[in-house]
Parts: structure tokens; C-alpha cells; sequence
């Protein structure tokens, strides 16, 4: 029984991790204008960034036909596709993927809804390709990846709240008056959706907030992976891994990005933790 592993972009796995642990992508698109491009193939995390200072952007989920295509593609040479997505709380991706399935041909589709998004989601992938690799079968990478479900965190923060407005996730009074208090409000996902944690008051007690949340999860002395998780703030990033790593030894750190799909509600600036018991 050979076992395919498809995810989507807003895992933000590099191309070369998913070529060296066989990760099959499929992408969301984020439109400017009239010009529509596919995330991770045809713009990089920068260039977004760089383009929406000038113009205001749109997402949209992978169509129907390439979620078909693609696993018919992997059904010639796999019997069964665990296909690993962002949250079905904030995109159709899922159901997408989920229809697909139904639709795909000579293979059988197990859609897993990673219930949150980015590095987190890509954590999921990355356990379900090793997993894979080892010769596991579709039902028992699902068993583990639900197990995972109980130790995954993930929280971050926004620099300006008004990108969380316009994407309707807070109301303009809210964003006007938490601009006006510097409110740097700590976000999490629950039950599939984007909701606030806590409200901070300063970037800097954000961060610290969020190392004080994993500290209470590597006092149980189990291993932990986690990665920090930047919107375009790559020194940021860095720095913070170096004083991470020195804080808590055990603990696997790696810099992941916000991409365009996510960075469009989260603004640049924003800056995340997200981990999991290994």
C-alpha cells in the first residue's frame, strides 16, 4: 500500500523540503487586479508583500479541477492520498479537496482539516510524509495526526489592526480604538476560526506572552518542535530564534513566514509561535 501526502500552500514548506520529504502542493491563488497569481509557484512571500503596500489583494481556494488533476496525476502511481489542509473555518480549501475525492478516480482520498493553518499546518504534512515513507497506510497517518491535535499551539500577533477589519475579523470601532491604545491583540485558532487570546498591550509583551504559553508546554519535559513565524520581519525572526534557542535547549526551533493567503488578514509585521509534542 503506497500512501501519497498532498497539501496546501498555506503550509508554507519550502520547495525543497517538500521535494526531499515527497509533499505534494496544491496552491490558493491571491488576485491584484485583474493578475492573478498562484501562491508559492508564482509569488513569493516578499513580492506580496511588496505589492500590497499599493494595492489591495484577494484570495481564492485551488478550483475543483486541479485538486482532480492532481490526484489522478498521484493515483498512477499511489492507492491512497492523505491530503492535509488549512482550517475549514477560514477557506473551502477543505471541502474543495473533500468534493475532489469523491470525484478523483482509481484512488481513494483522505482529507484531513488541519483545524489552523501555516507552519503548524505544515508540522501535520511533515509527520503524515515520514509517516508514509515508513509504509504507514492512510487510516493509521490519520489516527496520529488527530493524536497531534491535542499538543498543537499555535498564537500570533498583528501590527496594525486594520488589516483584521478590513478582512472582517473586527469591526472598525474595535480596530480604531485598539489602534489608538496600541493593542496588539494575541490571536489563536479555535474551533477551525481565528479568534483573539488575549489583548496585549505592546508588541514586546506579545512576544513575551507567547514564550511564557510555550514554557507552560516544555515544563512536562516531553520534546517539542517549534517554529517562529514572520510576516516579512525576517532579522526579527532571527534574532528571536537565537534568544529562543538559548532560553530553552530541548527545544527544536525553525523560522517559518506568513504567505500571502494568511498575510492578507494578518498585515506585514505580524509575528507568531506555533509548536507541537513530538
Amino acid at each position: 500500500m503506497k500512501t501519497a501526502v498532498v497539501t496546501d500552500s498555506t503550509a508554507y514548506l519550502e520547495a525543497a523540503v517538500r521535494e526531499k520529504h515527497n509533499i505534494h502542493m496544491i496552491p490558493l491563488q491571491v488576485t491584484f487586479g485583474s493578475e492573478s497569481f498562484e501562491e508559492e509557484c508564482e509569488l513569493t512571500f516578499q513580492e506580496f508583500y511588496a505589492k500590497s503596500e499599493t494595492q489591495l489583494p484577494k484570495t481564492s481556494q485551488p478550483p475543483i479541477g486541479k485538486f482532480i488533476d492532481l490526484y489522478e496525476q498521484l493515483a498512477e502511481h499511489y492507492d491512497e492520498i492523505v491530503s492535509i489542509h488549512l482550517s475549514s473555518g477560514i477557506s473551502g480549501t477543505f471541502s474543495g479537496s473533500v468534493q475532489a475525492g469523491q470525484m478523483a478516480e482509481n484512488v481513494e482520498v483522505f482529507t484531513f482539516d488541519s483545524e489552523i493553518s501555516c507552519a503548524m499546518q505544515g508540522f501535520y504534512a511533515l509527520e503524515a510524509a515520514k509517516m508514509a515513507k515508513q509504509g504507514a497506510g492512510a487510516r493509521e497517518i490519520l489516527s496520529r495526526l488527530d493524536q497531534m491535535k491535542h499538543s498543537m499551539r499555535g498564537y500570533f500577533m498583528v501590527e496594525d489592526l486594520k488589516h483584521l477589519q478590513r478582512g472582517g475579523r473586527l469591526s472598525g470601532a474595535q480596530a480604531m480604538v485598539g489602534g489608538m491604545l496600541q493593542i496588539k491583540p494575541l490571536l489563536h485558532f479555535r474551533n477551525t476560526m481565528i479568534v483573539p487570546f488575549e489583548k496585549v498591550r505592546t508588541r514586546k509583551k506579545a512576544l513575551n506572552r507567547m514564550v511564557a504559553l510555550l514554557e507552560e508546554d516544555v515544563r512536562s519535559g516531553e520534546p517539542i518542535k517549534a517554529s517562529i513565524i514572520h510576516a516579512n520581519r525576517d532579522e526579527e525572526a532571527v534574532q528571536w530564534k537565537k534568544e529562543l534557542e538559548l532560553r530553552f535547549t530541548s527545544v527544536q526551533f525553525d523560522i517559518s513566514y506568513f504567505g500571502p493567503v494568511i498575510g492578507i488578514h494578518l498585515g506585514e509585521g505580524a509575528m507568531g509561535l506555533g509548536w507541537v509534542k513530538q
